[in-house]
């Protein structure tokens, strides 16, 4: 369950010292100073996905320091990744300093002395983790700590995104999948910070897992052409056939099954919007990648356990739309735009 911690109910005097309590309490350790006379509200949501905390944090200007008083306190090593979504921050460590604007996102190294300040009011969303989870050797990381990576364009995007795609679906995954999904967002800026420091390694369980959700996404983005298959998908990522099915053994179905598994799902959540049923249910699956409308339904009766319109029915009476709805709609507190 999300943890949420906030000053907005309290008055202005009381929020410092609550303030910095929250912070050093969901991260580490930390020397917080509000920049303002009277300090705005803040608020940090926070899930976990097996080691990673995933929060989400809004506040006022403000200045963080890690010194060597708090590290000889605490004497642990995590690593803090911060996505900017609002606001610019400037980071300092390892003798260098990096302004981190929106779309961009950063690391920092909780053994080591780092200062971040913020002049104005914002919005990150920050992974906090073992620094034994992330497999890179520590003169690369030392490399590339207080460094902006730009989250729009090249591999970094491609992490980025993941992060950021991560965070809002932290809430919403089950134990197993957290873990799961956690570990792949490691290896995935493994894998840049490898790249960035002229490491790449093709054989790298990191560079498997990262070739995964490019293909995933891949899939995703051409749902609805009906001629997506191995040979057509494998090409796009320039890899073989063979190794194309090789990645997806771990996870325990083929590519065809993942693909027919991702095109039902949308055309179950479809067949209960109404918009999406003006032209029927076969224009659903059409949309879908499904050129057969008995080929559909039998997929669809297989997967369910019932028809497509049996599903629709039932959809309407209120009686199937439990675990859709909740995936499309979360509820909760606010979170970072």
């Amino acid at each position: 369950m999300p943890v949420v911690l906030s000053t907005a109910s309290l008055p202005p005097a009381e929020r410092r010292e609550r303030w910095h309590h929250a912070v050093s309490h969901t991260f580490i350790p930390l020397d917080v100073r509000l920049l303002e006379d009277d300090p705005s509200p803040g608020s940090i949501l926070s899930d976990r996905l097996g080691s990673l905390r995933v929060s989400q944090v809004q506040a006022g200007p403000q200045v963080v320091t890690r010194n060597r008083r708090l590290i000889a306190r605490d004497g642990k090593e995590f690593l803090i990744l911060t996505l900017q979504r609002r606001g610019s921050a400037l980071k300092e460590q390892d003798g260098r300093e990096a302004r981190i604007g929106p779309g961009d996102f950063s690391l920092s190294d909780s053994s080591r002395l780092f200062r971040k300040k913020v002049e104005d009011a914002f919005c990150f969303t920050s992974f906090h983790f073992p620094r034994e989870d992330l497999r890179v050797r520590e003169e690369d990381l030392r490399a590339l700590t207080a460094t902006a990576f730009s989250g729009r364009e090249g591999s970094a995007a491609l992490v980025g995104t993941y992060f950021a795609r991560l965070a809002r679906e932290a809430a919403h995954l089950d134990a197993l999948a957290g873990r799961q999904f956690a570990a792949t967002a490691l290896d995935l800026l493994a894998l840049l910070i490898n790249e960035r420091r002229g490491r790449f390694a093709p054989q790298a369980p990191e560079t498997a897992a990262a070739t995964l959700v490019r293909v995933k996404d891949h899939i995703l983005r051409h749902l609805a052409d009906p001629g997506l298959a191995p040979p057509g998908i494998a090409a796009a990522h320039f890899v073989s056939v063979r190794y194309l099915h090789k990645l997806f053994q771990p996870e325990g179905v083929t590519v065809g099954e993942w693909i027919r598994t991702q095109r039902l799902e949308r055309c179950r959540r479809d067949l209960l919007r109404a918009p999406v049923l003006e032209h029927g249910i076969a224009a659903v699956a059409r949309r879908w990648g499904f050129t057969n409308p008995s080929h559909f339904s039998r997929a669809f009766r297989a997967a369910y356990g019932m028809t497509p319109r049996e599903w629709r029915i039932h959809g309407l009476s209120g009686e199937a739309t439990t675990g859709a709805t909740r995936r499309e709609h979360p509820g909760g507190p606010a979170r970072c735009p």
